[in-house]
């Protein structure tokens, strides 16, 4: 059996893995011209965490794990208002959860498998004929590809998706915010935040900051938006949105004007009634984006992948779609209802939100309350995987 994998994120390289392991021979194709750089960090637990476990990848992830201890919510003047001990998260998850940039996730994924599949770089998919025996791909190199599966590990933005299933407007829902990141490289800024992620959280604003390890320090950006329209000129839009607060912006922004890798999209979910049709299979944010309001979206990709194997591995691919969108659909908006719900209090609109949060998670520190976060993390973090 051979799969054709579209996109070598971890979604993508996940996959990979656990179809390799099952037997099936594997060809990706990533746009990308080589594995990216580390990027922004994730919280990395349930699903991701128990395939990572099944497959044998967390001793290489903890040697990952980004130096953050806890997360530190400020004003404009540096005065600490909350607190989020990264150590009581990981106790409230038995310990089963890790920071880690998505670009060392993929890092590891990728050694794990390089040597046993065939991976195109620098293009993408033009056509795709999917029959109920099979399917082939034209690349835009010209080059042509044939399998019995093709998955769509591709993202938000899926190419996939767009040539079996329609337009990205079918199935994209748009939350009201925007999000951007970049890494910088400032060892006394580094020095001074001493592995906290300081955040300043102003209404429909955030701004974070943080240790992303070796990739340098990572700044994060989070606000309301009227249109999903994403801008041409992003470091602009960071300066229009947040030119006019203190703290540390004047030198981000300076640093955004500098910066030739922005990541900017909308933060936004994709709603499917079905992720799959005769050959091809979508996975990760190209099938079910839950948005950066419920994370997660490492730890899906990399469990949905792990399902997936586990489904469609015996060759029986028609079966194994059915049974992977039949163990997963349910809680995958389940999931992405719960996100929805926390959008007030990621990114607060008003002062007496950012004040409601605070409370929370200063009163969730004491030792009588800590039950407080188990109850609060634990709809959003059941595993798919039984």
């Amino acid at each position: 059996m051979k799969a054709i994998i579209s996109g070598a994120g971890i979604a993508g390289l996940s996959a990979a893995l656990f179809l390799r392991r099952k037997g099936w021979d594997i060809e990706v194709i990533e746009k990308a011209p080589g594995l990216r750089a580390a990027g922004y960090v994730v919280d990395f637990f349930g699903s991701g965490y128990d395939a990572a476990e099944r497959a044998g990848l967390l001793p290489a992830l903890a040697a990952k794990k980004v130096p953050v201890t806890r997360i530190s919510y400020v004003n404009q003047d540096d005065t600490e208002r909350s607190v989020l001990d990264y150590g009581q998260f990981a106790a409230s998850l038995d310990g089963r959860l890790m920071g880690l940039a998505r670009g060392d996730i993929e890092r590891v994924l990728y050694d794990a498998v390089a040597d046993h599949i065939s991976i195109h770089y620098g293009t993408s998919i033009s056509t795709i004929d999917n029959r109920d025996d099979g399917v082939s791909v034209r690349l835009e190199n010209g080059e042509t590809l044939s399998g019995d599966l093709l998955i769509g590990a591709d993202g938000i933005h899926s190419r996939v998706r767009e040539l079996v299933f329609g337009p990205e407007e079918n199935f994209i829902r748009f939350l009201g915010y925007h999000t951007a990141a970049f890494v910088i490289d400032d060892a006394e800024l580094n020095r001074e935040l001493d592995g906290v992620f300081r955040i300043l959280s102003v209404p429909d604003r955030q701004v974070g900051i943080y240790d992303a390890g070796e990739a340098g320090l990572t700044v994060f950006f989070a606000h309301k938006a009227a249109s999903e329209a994403r801008p041409a000129d992003k470091a602009a839009a960071l300066r229009k949105t947040y030119g006019d607060l203190g703290w540390h912006l004047p030198a981000l922004l300076d640093a955004a004007d500098r910066c030739d890798d922005i990541y900017y999209d909308t933060i936004s979910q994709i709603e499917m009634d079905r992720w799959h049709d005769k050959r091809c299979v979508l996975i990760g944010d190209a099938a079910y984006a839950v948005s950066l309001l419920a994370g997660q979206g490492a730890s899906l990709a990399m469990g949905g992948a792990y399902i997936l194997g586990e489904q469609v591995g015996d060759g029986d691919v028609e079966r194994g779609l059915a049974q992977f969108e039949a163990q997963m659909m349910e809680d995958v908006k389940a999931k992405q209802a719960a996100g929805r719900k926390t959008a007030n209090w990621f990114v607060p609109p008003t002062g007496f939100h950012n004040m409601v949060r605070d409370l929370f998670l200063n009163v969730t520190r004491l030792p009588m309350f800590s039950f407080l976060m188990n109850r609060f993390f634990a709809p959003s973090t059941k595993s798919l995987i039984h």
